[in-house]
């Protein structure tokens, strides 16, 4: 019987989502981020939960990564490592302001 290793890491987009709060000055706390992203959203997370997803213990549902990459004005493409720049999407379009 193989023994199978289980991983605490829920996402690879945690950290991301943390370094684009601090793109901003000031960086807006998690608090605020919440509260953004309730308003905008319409999605309820408390601080929390925005806590265990920055430190990639909890999953982050497709339309959270939409919230979050508008409201912290960064591309899905950035949150998800598939881009180095927060700015652009795959194939070099820019991100809708």
């Amino acid at each position: 019987m193989a023994i199978m290793k289980f991983s605490m890491d829920r996402n690879q987009s945690g950290s991301r989502i943390r370094t684009a709060r601090y793109l901003y000055s000031p960086a807006p706390t998690q608090d605020d981020l919440c509260a953004r992203m309730q308003v905008r959203h319409g999605l309820v997370l408390t601080k929390n939960t925005l806590s265990r997803i920055e430190n990639g213990q909890r999953y982050v549902t497709d339309l959270e990564w939409t919230a979050f990459a508008d409201v912290l004005k960064v591309s899905v493409a950035w949150l998800l490592g598939e881009t180095n720049d927060p700015t652009q999407n795959p194939g070099g379009r820019e991100k809708r302001p």
